[in-house]
């Protein structure tokens, strides 16, 4: 109780001033505010009280309004992109060079041997449709287990409703659901198809993937039948079956110094076989580069050997190439270029270095380790980049759903590469989950980029190299160096010079910064406020202070209902009125006549009572108090 009472005098303490009902605290608020509006809504006449309690809630409503947008453009998180150029010493690029061919053909030759017989008997029946020119009539017969897995077809769509299905290897054909004979002579005008799904589901069910041209159609026919070949041959064979550093790399020069082949690391990549890496930043560190121009950049010439290319797999040829940054994994399909044989390629460089912000600005990463792709390319000991991130991807959704893996990714741990042998039906699941759009979707939502990043500009020029003049000694004194051989083993259509080097040192800076600051939202908050109403941060501190008064009159109330409760309750459990101070005297009074009565006669004096007589009982007269009526009644 007397926490209670403590408490009770503590808020009459603390809310002294603006009264005890909310009328009172509202009207001491507009006199006392240093807000513009509330004092004129008190002070003046009834039209003009009208006038101001209008503007100043519409005012109020109007700063809100602006405080709600203020919000939430900064809550959005919004970056502006600033560009800075500076001069400093940079890091020379890691340099990817590849061949444009992944395999010599002498080398793998006896592996795709079946797979050309096909594909030439496949050529000579689509130039020259004539009957009788069927598998039947080719010595030694053809092998068309390879054909019969994923067939190459031709559409005659001269009836869009009832396209004619016309395999190259068969004398009747048919077409599809509709299925009519035709000639051979209408393949003239015909559209070149895959169907990689008839192998294993029969033509009924066939799934067509069109090409407007034979060459396409070939070509991709070719890479998804020698895919399936590779893909059962030991990484350490494809090593062998491809270009070796010392064959293709004949002169390096790195600014005043010469370098070799032992400068490059070597990497197989499934696209283009042994590629070579200088300056990767791996064994030891990066080489840095302090003087621009063509003079003090790499010097490269190199050896594509173009007459031991594979017919049907590379129809381009040349070196593939790329600049990248130091131990980051090279994409050389999505992001190299070709350099042409028989030229010398110059290459002007220059860095743009990209700094985004993070979460909540970006969702960009700093090294993948929040990303939910498994980085099938770590284990090259490489840095995460949104390229490794989309293969990574798109093969564990392969292993998943086609049960192995592709050919030109790395594997997840315990999935095996895909073959016709092992997997039947490989060529239409891997076509179907490239098209799938939601695949692609699922993956792009998955993936980050990279909030640092480095790329490189390139400006590229060519010219014939060498020259008529000079190409005779020029062949002359590489073909003696590589093979210690007077005879000419080099010609113009197997010799690249590169040039590369940094065109200038004026390296540009795309960062990132935030468009909208916590001191930006308060300054323009306060703006907002003091434009509006003319306030300022005190006047915020003023309406809270009347929140506080409000919340402490509200505790007053309530506390004075819970005690008039408790009285209604005393009240119905002794319904009578408690005596009063004269009933009590009165009381004692009478009792003493009933004693004088009892055993005195007139005129006696009054004799004291006789030892051990206990004294009267005036306990039943004492009556308790129910509560304190009021905030400082001291009743217990």
């Amino acid at each position: 109780m007397n926490l209670k009472k403590y408490l009770v005098r503590a808020l009459h303490r603390l809310q002294k001033g603006p009264g005890y009902t909310y009328k009172e605290l509202l009207v001491w608020y507009c006199d006392n505010t240093n807000t513009h509006g509330p004092k004129r809504i008190i002070k003046e006449g009834p039209k003009k009280k009208l006038m101001w309690f209008f503007l100043t809630l519409l005012f109020a409503s109007l700063v809100f309004w602006q405080w709600g947008i203020l919000i939430n453009t900064y809550l959005s998180y919004n970056v502006t992109s600033s560009l800075s150029i500076g001069f400093k010493t940079m890091k020379f690029p890691a340099v990817t060079v590849c061949n444009a061919n992944p395999f010599k053909y002498s080398e793998v030759k006896y592996l795709l041997k079946d797979l050309d017989r096909l594909i030439e008997a496949a050529l000579e029946r689509i130039l020259q449709p004539t009957p009788g020119n069927g598998s039947e009539n080719v010595f030694p017969p053809l092998n068309l287990e390879l054909w019969n897995q994923i067939p190459l077809v031709l559409i005659d769509e001269h009836d869009k409703d009832n396209p004619i299905i016309l395999d190259i290897f068969e004398t009747n054909q048919t077409a599809g659901d509709n299925e009519t004979a035709t000639s051979n002579e209408a393949s003239g005008s015909d559209v070149p198809a895959l169907c990689p799904q008839c192998s294993h589901q029969g033509s009924d069910n066939c799934t067509y993937r069109n090409f407007t041209s034979a060459a396409q159609a070939v070509t991709e026919w070719y890479i998804l039948q020698s895919t399936s070949i590779l893909s059962k041959v030991p990484l350490h064979e494809r090593i062998r079956m491809g270009y070796q550093a010392e064959d293709m790399i004949l002169a390096c020069l790195y600014g005043a110094e010469p370098c070799n082949y032992k400068n490059f690391t070597q990497i197989y990549h499934p696209d283009h076989g042994n590629c070579y890496i200088f300056n990767w930043g791996m064994d030891e560190e990066a080489l840095n580069s302090s003087i621009p121009g063509a003079e003090f950049g790499l010097k490269l010439i190199l050896d594509i050997s173009q007459q031991d290319y594979i017919p049907y797999l590379s129809s381009a040829a040349g070196a593939r190439l790329m600049l990248h940054q130091q131990k980051s994994f090279p994409f050389l399909k999505d992001q190299g270029i070709y350099a042409m044989a028989g030229t010398e390629t110059s290459i002007g460089v220059l860095v743009d270095e990209l700094e985004r912000m993070g979460y909540p600005y970006s969702d960009c990463t700093m090294n993948g380790s929040d990303v939910p792709v498994k980085n099938l390319y770590s284990q090259y000991n490489t840095s995460y980049s949104i390229q490794a991130c989309l293969r990574s991807c798109f093969q564990n959704h392969m292993a998943e759903i086609c049960g192995c893996g592709h050919y030109m990714f790395p594997l997840p741990e315990g999935v095996n590469y895909c073959s016709n042998e092992d997997n039947p039906g490989w060529a239409y699941c891997y076509s179907s989950l490239r098209s799938s759009i939601k695949q692609r979707q699922i993956c792009i939502d998955s993936c980050k980029e990279t909030c640092n990043d480095t790329q490189y500009k390139m400006t590229i020029s060519m010219a014939d190299w060498p020259s008529e003049a000079s190409e005779d000694w020029i062949f002359h004194i590489l073909s003696y160096e590589r093979d210690m051989s007077t005879n000419v083993t080099l010609d113009r259509n197997g010799i690249i010079k590169l040039n590369i080097y940094f065109q200038e040192y004026n390296c540009r800076t795309i960062s990132e910064s935030a468009a909208t600051t916590i001191v930006w939202l308060l300054s323009s908050l306060g703006g907002q406020f003091g434009f509006w109403m003319g306030g300022s941060v005190l006047c915020l501190i003023e309406f809270g202070e009347i929140i506080i008064d409000s919340l402490w009159i509200t505790i007053i109330h309530v506390i004075s209902w819970c005690k008039g409760l408790k009285q209604r309750r005393a009240q119905a459990r002794y319904p009578d009125a408690p005596p009063t101070v004269s009933e009590l005297v009165e009381a004692h009074t009478n009792l003493g006549f009933q004693h004088e009565a009892a055993g005195a006669q007139p005129g006696d004096e009054a004799l004291p009572p006789e030892p051990g007589t206990p004294p009267p009982n005036y306990d039943s007269l004492r009556v308790q108090p129910l509560h304190a009526l009021g905030p400082d009644s001291d009743a217990d």
